[in-house]
Protein backbone atom coordinates (compact mmCIF):
# COMPACT_ATOMS: atom_id res chain seq x y z
CA UNK A 1 0.00 0.00 0.00
CA UNK A 2 1.46 3.19 -1.04
CA UNK A 3 1.07 6.18 1.39
CA UNK A 4 -0.92 7.75 -1.31
CA UNK A 5 -4.22 5.13 -1.36
CA UNK A 6 -4.56 6.57 2.52
CA UNK A 7 -4.85 9.79 1.67
CA UNK A 8 -8.24 11.48 1.09
CA UNK A 9 -8.79 11.24 -2.24
CA UNK A 10 -10.86 13.97 -4.45
CA UNK A 11 -10.75 17.99 -4.72
CA UNK A 12 -10.53 18.55 -1.46
CA UNK A 13 -8.13 15.76 0.24
CA UNK A 14 -4.45 15.96 0.22
CA UNK A 15 -3.78 13.96 -2.70
CA UNK A 16 -5.71 17.18 -4.66
CA UNK A 17 -2.25 19.16 -3.89
CA UNK A 18 0.23 16.24 -4.23
CA UNK A 19 1.34 16.89 -0.84
CA UNK A 20 2.14 14.23 1.58
CA UNK A 21 0.83 14.60 5.41
CA UNK A 22 4.62 15.28 6.48
CA UNK A 23 4.93 17.87 4.10
CA UNK A 24 1.35 19.40 4.37
CA UNK A 25 2.12 19.23 8.12
CA UNK A 26 4.57 21.51 7.47
CA UNK A 27 3.07 24.12 5.22
CA UNK A 28 0.02 24.13 8.22
CA UNK A 29 2.83 25.25 10.91
CA UNK A 30 4.39 27.40 8.63
CA UNK A 31 0.92 29.19 7.57
CA UNK A 32 -0.22 29.29 11.55
CA UNK A 33 3.17 31.03 12.55
CA UNK A 34 2.44 33.66 9.46
CA UNK A 35 -1.17 33.97 10.48
CA UNK A 36 0.27 34.69 13.99
CA UNK A 37 2.23 37.35 12.22
CA UNK A 38 -0.31 38.85 10.23
CA UNK A 39 -2.40 39.38 13.46
CA UNK A 40 0.16 40.84 15.72
CA UNK A 41 0.79 42.94 12.14
CA UNK A 42 -2.41 43.77 12.10
CA UNK A 43 -3.11 45.36 15.92
CA UNK A 44 -0.23 47.59 15.16
CA UNK A 45 -1.34 48.87 12.30
CA UNK A 46 -5.42 48.93 12.07
CA UNK A 47 -7.54 50.19 14.16
CA UNK A 48 -11.65 49.70 14.99
CA UNK A 49 -13.43 47.25 12.48
CA UNK A 50 -10.56 46.51 10.49
CA UNK A 51 -8.63 44.91 13.69
CA UNK A 52 -11.15 43.64 15.23
CA UNK A 53 -12.93 41.55 12.18
CA UNK A 54 -9.99 41.03 10.43
CA UNK A 55 -8.61 39.31 13.59
CA UNK A 56 -11.60 37.44 14.21
CA UNK A 57 -11.05 35.90 10.61
CA UNK A 58 -7.53 35.19 11.25
CA UNK A 59 -8.52 33.63 14.30
CA UNK A 60 -10.48 30.92 12.77
CA UNK A 61 -7.77 30.46 9.55
CA UNK A 62 -5.13 29.91 12.81
CA UNK A 63 -7.59 27.56 14.05
CA UNK A 64 -8.30 25.79 10.29
CA UNK A 65 -4.00 25.68 10.06
CA UNK A 66 -3.91 23.85 13.50
CA UNK A 67 -6.40 21.21 12.30
CA UNK A 68 -4.47 20.66 9.61
CA UNK A 69 -1.12 20.41 12.06
CA UNK A 70 -2.55 18.27 13.89
CA UNK A 71 -4.67 15.99 11.36
CA UNK A 72 -2.57 17.00 8.10
CA UNK A 73 -4.97 14.05 6.45
CA UNK A 74 -8.25 16.25 7.02
CA UNK A 75 -9.72 17.43 3.91
CA UNK A 76 -10.31 20.99 3.84
CA UNK A 77 -13.59 21.24 3.85
CA UNK A 78 -13.89 19.29 7.07
CA UNK A 79 -11.10 21.52 8.48
CA UNK A 80 -12.99 24.73 7.93
CA UNK A 81 -16.06 22.99 9.41
CA UNK A 82 -14.03 22.38 13.08
CA UNK A 83 -12.50 25.70 13.01
CA UNK A 84 -15.50 27.62 12.91
CA UNK A 85 -17.54 25.41 14.64
CA UNK A 86 -14.39 26.37 17.37
CA UNK A 87 -15.03 29.65 16.47
CA UNK A 88 -18.73 30.08 17.00
CA UNK A 89 -18.33 28.01 19.87
CA UNK A 90 -15.84 29.85 21.86
CA UNK A 91 -18.24 33.14 20.20
CA UNK A 92 -21.51 31.49 21.77
CA UNK A 93 -19.43 30.56 25.26
CA UNK A 94 -19.10 34.28 25.34
CA UNK A 95 -23.09 34.28 25.86
CA UNK A 96 -22.79 33.22 29.58
CA UNK A 97 -19.93 35.03 32.19
CA UNK A 98 -17.59 31.63 31.79
CA UNK A 99 -15.01 33.80 29.35
CA UNK A 100 -15.09 36.67 31.03
CA UNK A 101 -14.24 35.49 34.71
CA UNK A 102 -11.74 33.43 33.37
CA UNK A 103 -10.08 36.43 31.18
CA UNK A 104 -9.91 38.51 34.56
CA UNK A 105 -7.56 35.59 35.43
CA UNK A 106 -5.52 35.14 32.50
CA UNK A 107 -4.51 36.94 29.74
CA UNK A 108 -3.67 34.33 27.78
CA UNK A 109 -7.83 33.36 28.55
CA UNK A 110 -9.18 36.35 27.66
CA UNK A 111 -7.21 36.44 23.75
CA UNK A 112 -8.20 32.83 22.96
CA UNK A 113 -11.67 32.92 24.69
CA UNK A 114 -12.67 36.53 24.40
CA UNK A 115 -15.19 37.98 26.71
CA UNK A 116 -18.23 40.20 24.88
CA UNK A 117 -20.50 38.04 22.54
CA UNK A 118 -20.65 40.16 18.96
CA UNK A 119 -23.27 38.47 16.64
CA UNK A 120 -20.96 39.92 13.07
CA UNK A 121 -18.34 37.73 14.80
CA UNK A 122 -19.64 34.74 13.63
CA UNK A 123 -19.91 36.35 9.92
CA UNK A 124 -16.34 36.85 10.29
CA UNK A 125 -15.33 33.38 11.53
CA UNK A 126 -16.77 32.17 8.41
CA UNK A 127 -14.68 34.46 6.22
CA UNK A 128 -11.58 32.61 7.41
CA UNK A 129 -12.78 29.20 7.15
CA UNK A 130 -13.57 30.13 3.86
CA UNK A 131 -10.62 31.67 2.57
CA UNK A 132 -8.29 28.73 4.23
CA UNK A 133 -10.19 26.14 2.54
CA UNK A 134 -9.51 27.88 -0.93
CA UNK A 135 -5.81 28.61 0.18
CA UNK A 136 -5.81 24.88 0.43
CA UNK A 137 -7.27 24.15 -2.84
CA UNK A 138 -5.19 26.40 -4.75
CA UNK A 139 -2.23 25.60 -2.94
Amino acid sequence: MTSSSTEVAGPDGPAATGRTPARRRLAAAVAAAVIVGAGLALRTVAVGEAAKYGGDALYTLLLFALVLVAAPRTAPAKAAAVALAVSWGVELLQLTDVPAHLARRSTAAHLVLGTTFNAPDLFWYAVGAAVGRAAVRRA
